[in-house]
């Protein structure tokens, strides 16, 4: 039977994780972080499609069936490709999902007029949340700002950083009018409630139950990936480089003891 596997250049998928865990969590899991080569925000979109590559060939030859990218840099710069190109020469039965439409979906369910994005430079490059909330409803205003500092502060391990609060102040001024932000980076949940604080009364929108309720229906609806996924509630982690902050936060995180076993990604 296979498995359910979830990618992200660093820790800041396990939130993801964790939200489909607790939706799902009769399921088994491969988690795989990508430490060693992050952040992914300021490469170019072919390396940002090589390491992703090489991240979902890896967790499918560990045994998954079906992989959901945690990382909104991948899934902006390398998803498409990977669906369209990678997965039709090389595993044409399984899956690879990303995290962007179900984030532009509850904007937009939400009916909200004008909302601000908050990614890694890479992601809001790509215009991929403008993209899709456009598809959705055109009339919908979209404005992104780039934050380069959040995952390099965030993987630091340091969220009391005591530059944040300066850094945050910066990235929130176009936002004054927007009703709602969406946090276009997995890794920045871990200081949502910072974020939260800096733009006062601003709805803020994060991935992982929105994944969640997502990624849930999409096995309803695809009984023939959902039939092939065994259930013994077991979940291994994998990462290229292993730090004691990456386990700190990552139990944090996921609320129980991490066993992480590193590996290389070719």
């Amino acid at each position: 039977m296979s498995k359910i596997g979830i990618f992200d250049s660093g820790f800041g998928g396990l939130t993801v994780l964790s939200g489909i865990r607790k939706a799902l969590p009769q399921y088994d899991y491969l988690y795989l972080g990508d430490s060693a080569r992050a952040p992914y925000g300021s490469r170019s979109q072919e390396i940002i499609y090589e390491f992703t590559k090489q991240a979902v060939d890896f967790l499918f030859k560990k045994g998954c069936e079906i992989i959901v990218l945690a990382c909104n840099t991948a899934s902006s710069e390398a998803l498409r490709k990977i669906q369209q190109e990678y997965l039709l020469t090389h595993y044409p039965k399984k899956r690879v999902l990303g995290v962007v439409i179900p984030a532009c979906e509850a904007a937009v369910e939400k009916g909200y007029k004008k909302v601000g994005i908050m990614a890694t430079t890479s992601t809001i490059q790509s215009g991929s949340y403008e993209r899709e909330i456009k598809k959705l409803n055109k009339d919908i205003v979209v404005v992104g700002q780039s934050c380069p500092l959040l995952v390099p502060i965030i993987e630091s391990g340091d969220i009391s950083f005591d530059l944040l609060p300066i850094v945050l102040k910066d990235y929130i001024k176009n936002f004054l009018d927007v009703e709602a932000i969406i946090l276009g980076c997995t890794h920045y949940e871990i200081i949502e409630k910072k974020i939260a604080d800096s733009v006062n009364n601003i709805p803020v929108i994060s991935q992982s139950a929105i994944v969640a309720d997502k990624f849930k229906d999409y096995l309803r609806r695809h009984k023939e990936i959902e039939n092939k996924l065994s259930r013994n509630e077991s979940i291994k982690y994998y990462s290229t480089d292993i730090t004691d902050k990456f386990k700190r936060f990552g139990e944090k995180i996921v609320g129980e003891k991490l066993e992480v076993e590193k590996v290389e990604l070719i």
